[in-house]
C-alpha cells in the first residue's frame, strides 16, 4: 500500500502525556474523551494514535484509536467503545477530568482527508468506524472543499454515534448527504428494512465511478471487505478506495 506524504507524521514518534479535560457518553456503550497533549504537533483528519496503559507490576497494554476531530492546537478527541470483559476500553471510559494517559501520534498517512482535496468524497462507516470519518466531516465544516456523502451502518438507532450533530450537519450543510443504514432495528419512519449495506445503498448515493469520487471505508474487517467488493463491482477503481479495518479490540 502506498503511503501519502504527511506533514504531521514523524519518523520516530515519542510518547506524550495527555490529560483528560472532558468526557461524555456518546451511546450506552461508547464515550467521547477530550484530552490536552502538551507538545502535540497536529494531525490530519483520519489519523489515529496509540495509547499505552502500564500497571504497577510493569505490565503494559497498547491500543490504537482514531481521532474524532481535526487539529485544534494541543487538544485531541477520541470516542471509545466499551468491549465486554475488555482490558483497556473500560479503563478509558472510566477516566475523569484530570486523569493522565500516555499516547503517541499522529499515525497514518493514507487514510486521511485534506482540505485542499477537491474530489467528491464518499464516506462509508460501520459501527465505531464512523470515528475517523467524523473527523473528516468536521474538518470540511471549517474549510472549503468537496461535496460529501456518508453511508453509516449501525445495528439500531441507539447505536448511532454523533446522532444530533449528524442530523444538524445534514440540515445546515448543502455539501453533505447522510444515509443511516440499520442492520437490526430501524426507526418507525425508516422505509428501508433492516439489513446490511447493499448495492442499492451504495448506488443511491449517486457517487458513481465516472465522477472521480474518493471513497473512504472504515469498520470491522468483514464489513470493509464486503463494501469494497461491491464498490469494485460497481466500477470504482481500487486506487480510489482508502480503507481502515479493525478487529476486536479490548
Amino acid at each position: 500500500m502506498t503511503t501519502a506524504v504527511n506533514a504531521y507524521a514523524k519518523p520516530e514518534l515519542r510518547w506524550l502525556v495527555g490529560r483528560v479535560v472532558d468526557s461524555a457518553p456518546e451511546t450506552e456503550s461508547a464515550q467521547t474523551i477530550g484530552l490536552t497533549v502538551p507538545g502535540w504537533s497536529g494531525h490530519w483528519a483520519g489519523q489515529h494514535i496509540d495509547l499505552k496503559l502500564t500497571a504497577q507490576d510493569g505490565y503494559s497494554a497498547q491500543r490504537s484509536y482514531s481521532l474524532s476531530r481535526p487539529v485544534d492546537g494541543e487538544r485531541i478527541e477520541l470516542t471509545v467503545q466499551r468491549i465486554a470483559d475488555g482490558e483497556v476500553s473500560p479503563y478509558l471510559i472510566g477516566l475523569t477530568v484530570g486523569d493522565e494517559i500516555e499516547l503517541r501520534g499522529p499515525i497514518g498517512g493514507w487514510f486521511v482527508w485534506r482540505p485542499d482535496e477537491k474530489a467528491r468524497v464518499l464516506l462509508i462507516g460501520g459501527g465505531s468506524g464512523i470515528v475517523p470519518l467524523m473527523a473528516m466531516l468536521r474538518q470540511r465544516v471549517v474549510a472549503d472543499g468537496a461535496d460529501f456523502q456518508l453511508v453509516y451502518s449501525v445495528r439500531s438507532p441507539a447505536d448511532v454515534y454523533y446522532a444530533e450533530e449528524l442530523t444538524r450537519l445534514e440540515r445546515e450543510c448543502g455539501w453533505l448527504q447522510v444515509a443511516v443504514v440499520y442492520t437490526r432495528t430501524a426507526t418507525p419512519e425508516t422505509a428501508r428494512p433492516p439489513g446490511r449495506v447493499g448495492y442499492g445503498d451504495l448506488a443511491s448515493t449517486g457517487c458513481m465511478p465516472d465522477h472521480g469520487t474518493r471513497v473512504y471505508v472504515c469498520g470491522p474487517t468483514g464489513f470493509v471487505e464486503s463494501v469494497i467488493a461491491k464498490l469494485i463491482e460497481q466500477g470504482h477503481q481500487p486506487s480510489a478506495i482508502r480503507t481502515e479495518r479493525f478487529g476486536p479490540s479490548n
